[in-house]
């Protein structure tokens, strides 16, 4: 019984077929990967345009304590920082390449 199932041929798959539906899948996958690094790369750069794009300015007010009868007791002069922008703060566009898969980076302002 055993010798007759493994001599069975009903519903076999040639390695032609086979070869032909692994090449089908790799292709199809290959495309799907790139799709998926396209849209990584692109998610990426807008968090990098975003992260780049905080205003990290601040001010911190002076104070001053004046004593009871006049004049004053103590101060501090705060302090002020402005942020300039850096050359990285600019902001760009990642265009993907379909065939090929490369970015490219286009400037908008």
């Amino acid at each position: 019984m055993l010798k007759r199932l493994w001599n069975d041929e009903c519903g076999v798959i040639l390695s032609a077929e086979l070869v032909l539906i692994g090449t089908i899948l790799v292709i199809g996958m290959i495309v799907g990967l790139v799709e998926l690094q396209c849209a990584v790369v692109g998610e990426l750069s807008d968090l990098g345009d975003a992260i780049g794009n905080l205003d990290q300015s601040y001010v911190v007010s002076g104070m001053t304590s004046y004593k009871a009868a006049g004049g004053i007791k103590a101060a501090t002069a705060g302090a002020k920082y402005t942020d300039s922008p850096d050359e990285g703060d600019c902001n760009t566009i990642i265009v993907c390449d379909q065939a090929t898969g490369h970015g490219e980076k286009s400037y908008g302002y």
